[in-house]
């Protein structure tokens, strides 16, 4: 049996959780291969809002495991918020909810050293979350981090408090105040209700799955323009978030990925700060952020708007060998009398068809603009209803792109999906 893919195409919020959601029941397992919980996957059903930045998205459907895997760091203090906050409305998590022993552990020191290396860059800041990501996954990359392992370890103290002092030295080049026992409470609180959770071999579980014919369905966080390889840099996260991610994140072999469902939205959002060519500072990104509510749902902060880049769509597909397409926000255009594609670029004059090596301000869209449609497209549900210009844009974007758009999302909630 192979393991699915599902990912996001843009710089993230593309709408990941729903549609984990909405295709749980189809799999054995979902499992997170990266990133933590600078994830925020939003899920709306029963009239009410649940936001996960751990925990794999398939953990409200009866009989899906949900594994967090080896390539995700955890924070203890967040992960207890999330289960407590959820534990009455998932199904049985101390039964579904699996933890690898190779997942890396955020201490509360990563968190203080994130806001201080993030406070001295001052103006050139990158626009962390500022929950300890990049502190953890270098500590991991140098050789020194905790993991979830470490915790039934007789010496996990001591380990603990090697790697604390490593830190505190490293936080003395740094005009930072902090006080690390307003963290280190709430921090040992969750390493103990972790350890009421099946801690396993996640890698040795995964391919028994797949031995035994399971279906899983691999979850990515953030986006593919957020890769640490590929994307925007600097300005990304600090874990492969391709399609590759899942089999050093899972550990998975090449030869066992199936089917990868790529992400995108109608237009293209980013939350911080980097390079965002199509992005609008208009009335016209303000309505997308208004009607979309465009708010991170980690860090609340607004996302930048702007229209859809088909240059940056055609460059993930190709990086992640993305076999199924998922449009979302498709309704937020809804009442635009024009709607613009960027399809190439201007780079010092010339015009080109790819993603150049530096992205920035000197980079000018070339729109193609296809008629908009007035239609309210939230409470239809099957594509024949659709508006015929909505159909023609959906089209144009499969015909450009090379691979068919199989799932259309036309709102927040679970069932507001249309499978074509």
């Amino acid at each position: 049996m192979k393991l699915d893919v599902l990912l996001g195409l843009q710089w993230g919020d593309e709408g990941k959780g729903k549609i984990v959601d909405v295709l749980s029941p189809n799999y054995k397992a979902i499992a997170r291969f990266q990133g933590g919980p600078n994830a925020g996957h939003t899920l709306k059903f029963n009239d009410k809002k649940y936001v996960l930045h751990t925990i794999p998205s398939g953990v409200f459907r009866d009989n899906t495991e949900n594994i967090i895997g080896n390539g995700v760091v955890i924070d203890p203090i967040i992960i207890n918020k999330e289960i407590t906050k959820i534990e009455n409305d998932a199904s049985d998590l101390k039964k579904h909810l699996l933890i690898s022993k190779k997942a890396h552990l955020i201490l509360p020191t990563h968190r203080i050293l994130d806001a201080a290396q993030e406070a001295a860059k001052g103006k050139d800041k990158i626009g962390s979350t500022l929950k300890g990501i990049s502190p953890t996954y270098t500590d991991k990359i140098g050789r020194n981090g905790l993991r979830i392992g470490d915790i039934l370890s007789p010496n996990f103290m001591d380990k603990y408090n090697k790697l604390i002092e490593k830190h505190k030295k490293q936080l003395k080049h740094f005009d930072f105040e902090y006080d690390l026992a307003e963290f280190e409470k709430g921090w040992f609180e969750g390493i103990e209700l972790i350890k009421k959770f099946k801690i396993i071999d996640s890698e040795i579980y995964i391919n028994k799955l797949l031995d035994e014919e399971n279906n899983i369905l691999a979850e990515g966080a953030q986006g593919t323009l957020l890769d640490v390889e590929f994307g925007s840099y600097p300005f990304v996260t600090s874990s492969n978030t391709i399609a590759a991610g899942a089999c050093t994140g899972l550990g998975v072999a090449p030869n066992k990925i199936g089917e990868v469902y790529g992400i995108f939205k109608a237009y293209c959002t980013r939350v911080g700060s980097g390079p965002f060519p199509t992005e609008l500072f208009d009335e016209t990104g303000k309505r997308m952020q208004d009607v979309g509510n465009e708010f991170g749902a980690t860090t609340g902060r607004p996302r930048r708007c702007g229209w859809l880049d088909l240059v940056i769509l055609k460059y993930s597909i190709m990086l992640n060998g993305v076999t199924q397409l998922v449009i979302t926000k498709s309704d937020v255009l809804s009442g635009f009398e024009t709607i613009k594609i960027a399809t190439s670029y201007k780079v010092n004059g010339e015009e080109i068809d790819y993603l150049p090596y530096e992205i920035n301000e000197k980079i000018e869209p070339i729109y193609t603009e296809l008629q908009g449609w007035s239609q309210d497209i939230s409470k239809i549900q099957s594509f024949s209803e659709l508006p015929t210009n909505f159909k023609i844009f959906i089209q144009y974007v499969e015909k450009f792109v090379g691979v068919p758009i199989k799932f259309v999302s036309v709102g927040p909630k679970r069932k507001e999906m249309i499978f074509i």
